[in-house]
């Protein structure tokens, strides 16, 4: 079959469309023909050398995609050859097919595209995860969303707000964060022009939950606005992993902090943290009161340019690899 293969000769990572071994699958999985596949972060520091895959995973790039089964292994119930699904992955995506646990399965709308299946897996179960398992947001409550116009962040957004809590955005640009307002966000903040902390305290005194991607460099002011029995969740490192902090004050607030990534958990974790996302918001996705955002669809073979534009931070929402 198929797939990118990633080749470091070079200062920036070269991706080819390739040949690739073909993949098999267990009595307990499927054999899915992909046809969309999205860029995450993660995909771009594993690209660069950065974040290997966990230990028997795909060593091929792609956390998630849509398709339809191909095959069905002998102890797989409730699903069959054609029907049309999407999935988180510990990786391969980047390809023609993959093996996936059933378990792992959502099935994927009829009027629903291939691309807005892709859309979907990595960044709402993220989002999900760290919100509501991690950070315990609850409703009449506030959370603060780093990044908020990325993939991730326009599903917690819009999750936060569907539960019934305020959702406080920040973002590089005043059109992402216009769109940010777009999905309910009650705050808005430009990184680049101000300061969040500052705006934060002009319409609350604190937070009760705090998603971060960006690491050291908002460690001191994500402490400092959340709130007594505040939570931080740190989810990405792009400014480093190196700060200082003030356990006095940790320690006074009783905030907790969390590092959280979803990629290496067990596989029976990730199959459970799928079927309650499913159970509590999969009927609300199908019928479009959440929805997920999808700014740029590339084909497959072209998934440097698509780096390109991930690494550039200008998208909005899930840049889309599609074979079909």
């Amino acid at each position: 079959m198929k797939g990118i293969v990633v080749s470091n000769d070079t200062e920036t990572p070269q991706l080819t469309w390739s040949d690739v071994p073909d993949v098999e699958y267990a009595v307990d999985e499927v054999l899915v023909n992909i046809i969309t596949s999205a860029v995450n972060r993660a995909d771009l520091l594993q690209a660069s050398g950065n974040y290997p895959p966990p230990p028997g995973a795909s060593p091929l790039l792609g956390l998630e995609m849509a398709g339809e089964i191909a095959a069905v292994g002998q102890s797989v119930d409730g699903w069959k050859v054609g029907d049309r699904v999407c999935a988180l992955l510990p990786g391969g995506g980047y390809a023609e097919q993959i093996n996936v646990p059933a378990g792992m399965l959502m099935p994927l709308p009829d009027d629903w595209s291939f691309e807005m299946g892709a859309a979907v897996p990595e960044v709402w179960l993220t989002a999900f995860v760290n919100l509501f398992l991690e950070g315990n947001l609850q409703s009449g409550e506030s959370a603060l969303i780093h990044a908020a116009a990325s993939g991730v962040g326009t599903a917690a957004i819009q999750l936060a707000k569907a539960i019934g809590a305020k959702a406080y955005a920040t973002a590089g640009a005043d059109h992402k964060l216009d769109f940010c307002q777009e999905l309910g966000a009650d705050l808005l903040v430009n990184r680049k022009s101000q300061d969040f902390q500052e705006e934060i305290q002009k319409i609350s005194s604190s937070v009760d939950v705090v998603l971060c991607p960006v690491g050291a460099d908002y460690l001191e002011k994500n402490l400092a606005v959340l709130g007594r029995l505040g939570r931080l969740v740190l989810i990405g490192l792009l400014s480093g992993a190196k700060s200082q902090i003030n356990l006095g004050q940790v320690m006074g607030k009783r905030l907790k902090i969390v590092g959280s990534t979803l990629r290496s958990r067990p596989l029976d974790e990730k199959i459970a943290i799928t079927q309650e996302f499913s159970q509590r918001f999969w009927p609300q996705l199908r019928n479009g009161t959440l929805r997920p955002i999808i700014d740029t669809t590339y084909p497959m073979q072209e998934a440097q340019a698509a780096h390109a534009h991930v690494r550039a931070d200008k998208n909005i929402g899930k840049v889309i690899l599609a074979l079909q």
